[in-house]
Order: C-alpha cells, then structure tokens, then sequence
C-alpha cells in the first residue's frame, strides 16, 4: 500500500514538473550552477593533491634532505631580524657524507649546475632550456628515479670521473629521435657524455618539465660548470622507516659538528622529510577546498530560495486541486509528501546536472595544467548531500503550507 502511495506521488510530481516545465529548468540551472562550482573546483584541487602525491611519492617517506634556510625571522629584543643562513658548500657536504655513518642510510650529494644548456648529437642541438644536474651513485635512488633503458650510475663511473650521463626522457623524443640512445654520445658545453641511461618519465609539476635534464657525476660538472656560491643538496634515505626519527637527529648532530655549531648557537641549517614537504603542500590545497565551498554554498544558498518560491507559487496556484483532494479524503500527510517528493525530484536533477558539468568542466582544467584526474567521489557525494538539503530546506515550508489548507477555502480558491 504504501509503495503504491509513494509510486503515485512520484507520478503526480513528475506530472506537476512536466506543467511548470520552464520554471523547473530555470530553477534546475540554479541549482546547478551552485554544485557545478563546488564540483568543478573541488576535482581541480583533488587532481592537484593527487599530482603533489604522486610526484613526491616516489622518494618515499623515509627521505631527508638538508638544505640552506634563505630567509628566516627571529625576535630578538622584542623587535625581528633577518637570518641569512650560509650555503651548503661542497667541503661542508662532503664533510658531512663522510662523518654521518647512522646505518641503514645512504647519502647523496647533488646540485643543478644549469637550468638553460645547450645539448648536441651529431649535427643537432637542443634549445637552451635544459637542466644539467651534477649526482653521485645514490642520487636516483634518493629521489625516487628510474631508467626505462640503460642503466644507474656505478661508484667507479663517479670515483674516476668518467663521461657518461643519463638523459631524460625527451630526449628519446627529440634530439636522440629515432635511435637507440644507449651509446650515443652527446656535447654539453665542449665536453663529450656517453649516455647510458634513460630516465623514466616523470611529466610536468606545475608547467616545469621533469624530463628536460642531464644527470653527469658531481665531479666533472663542478669542472664544467664553475660558479661562485653554489648550494649544494644533501639527501639522505633511511631503508628502515622507524629508525627515521634517530636518523634526522643524528644528521642535526652531524651537521652542527661540521658548523662548528656551540651549544647555544641555533641551526643555520635546515632538515626537511619528504613527508613534511607533501603535508605542507598539500595543507595549501585545502584553502582551495574551503573557497570552492564558499562559492559553492553562496550560489546553493540562491537556488534554495529560487526552489522554495517555485513551490510556494506551485501550492498557491494548485490551491484548488489541494482542496478537491483533501475533500476527497487525502490527509495532511498525504499532501505534504506529495509536494515535498516534487521538491525532491528538482533538487537532484539540479545536483546531477551540476556534478556532470562540474566533472567534465573539473577534467578539462586538470588536463589542460596536466595535472592528474582523478574521480572526485568526495565532491561527488558533497554534492549529492548537499543537494538533498537543499532540496530539504526548500521544500519544507511549501509542503506544510499545501498540507494545513482548509479545503473549504481552497475550493472556493479561483
């Protein structure tokens, strides 16, 4: 009986919305607009977590790296101050790999000894746009790299300063197209690198192309590359993840010692997990997700007063049919579900329509910034929810105010 009863009011609403048509689309386009806002925005930031992610990832979580602090502030006096701390320098870094000896930890050196080489094979040459990096043996294992050919630098290749280098994956689409790039040698100013190995692809973070580099020994691209102040990278992975936290502290140690720190003096240096790095970044996403929901319930807010007033000129127009029902026996009830199911069914299909077009609108920004899609089952059930209490909100004065008509005055109602 009761499905029945909720079939028939499903069929009477369906019919009620066919009559209203242009309103129930005008006020469907409102709600729609609101959800498509929340949607879209909240799959942009959910594709752009998921790309911080996935480009951190890969170094892994028990991965630490110490690093020169530019620009710090501390009160001092009352007033603030600002703190330039030094470089790592090369003899500080190599002071450090040789006094830190914490087990099951390997450390790696490296630094970016240009961002805009020049790069040939044979009668070619590349743009200046990229990037020379000078690495030891430990260097793609610590960040998280792999070769889709060829192979990993070896401690004699670093030790004796030979020329070979691994390239990134561009290359195999451009300079080095059409040939097996293992074996080839290729310039970098002057200087001739026997590549043995290609890196895997690792795309663009934040339109800078991961792929668009040369990785040679440490050694040869300190000769190569001279410049006054260079900072140096240290990066440390601890193989087992629960020895990190003695691992950092005693790097701290290590580090001071190498300072010639005195015990009252603070760090003029940094320690960062790769944890850390991807935690903070990703706390930068979530105001992102709290403006998408301010637009988005400003705009709900809007279509929650344009359905309450469709459904409040609906009862007011259907004020004679509500009376011959309820002269006919229809309960307060009865009415009240009948106009609060229309409520209902408009609600949705505005919730539906937003969350296809703020998917699809959510798929073309992540594209177009190449950041990586993925399903946004958050956004797609915030939306559904907060549909429902719209529809919610906005259905309830009109179904209470079809159900307490008198039926005497509403079929005198012209």
């Amino acid at each position: 009986m009761m499905l029945k009863l909720f079939k028939e009011n499903i069929r009477i609403a369906f019919g009620s919305i066919r009559t209203q048509l242009l309103r129930t689309v005008l006020t469907v386009l409102i709600i729609a607009i609101g959800i498509t806002a929340l949607v879209s925005i909240l799959t942009v930031v959910s594709a752009l977590e998921n790309t911080i992610s996935s480009d951190f990832a890969s170094m892994g979580a028990n991965t630490f790296n110490l690093r020169q602090y530019e620009n710090t502030t501390r009160n001092r006096g009352g007033g603030e101050r600002e703190i330039i701390n030094p470089i790592i320098s090369y003899p500080e870094a190599v002071a450090f790999k040789n006094k830190y000896s914490y087990p099951f930890t390997e450390t790696s050196l490296s630094f970016t000894a240009t961002s805009g080489a020049e790069v040939k094979f044979e009668s070619s040459k590349t743009d200046p746009e990229n990037s020379i990096v000078g690495v030891d043996e430990f260097f793609m294992t610590n960040s998280g790299l792999e070769t889709s050919a060829g192979r990993n630098f070896t401690g004699f290749d670093i030790d004796n300063n030979a020329y070979v280098c691994i390239v990134g994956s561009d290359f195999e689409k451009g300079l080095l197209k059409d040939v097996n790039p293992i074996d080839k040698i290729i310039s970098i100013r002057g200087a001739k690198f026997r590549v043995i190995g290609v890196l895997k692809e690792k795309g663009s973070t934040f339109g800078n192309s991961q792929d668009l580099r040369v990785l040679i020994p440490i050694q040869l691209a300190r000769s190569i590359f001279t410049a006054p102040n260079i900072n140096y990278t240290v990066s440390v992975m601890v193989s087992k993840k629960e020895l990190l936290n003695q691992a950092i502290d005693n790097a701290n140690s290590t580090m001071r010692r190498v300072r010639k720190l005195n015990p009252v003096e603070d760090n003029n240096f940094g320690i960062v997990r790769s944890d850390d790095l991807i935690n903070r970044i990703l706390g930068i996403t979530q105001y992102l997700g709290l403006a998408s929901w301010l637009i988005g319930i400003i705009t709900v807010l809007g279509s929650s007063i344009a359905l309450m007033n469709i459904m409040i000129v609906s009862v007011t127009e259907r004020t004679r049919e509500i009376g011959v029902r309820k002269a006919l026996g229809a309960k307060k009830t009865t009415i009240a579900i009948q106009f609060f199911i229309e409520t209902m069914l408009i609600g949705q299909f505005g919730g539906l329509v937003g969350i296809i077009f703020g998917i699809l609108i959510g798929f073309g920004i992540a594209t177009a910034m190449d950041f990586a899609f993925v399903i946004p089952w958050g956004a797609i059930m915030a939306a559904f929810i907060t549909s429902f209490i719209v529809a919610i909100a906005s259905g309830l004065y009109p179904a209470i105010k079809a159900a307490v008509l008198d039926p005497i005055e509403a079929l005198r109602y012209e």
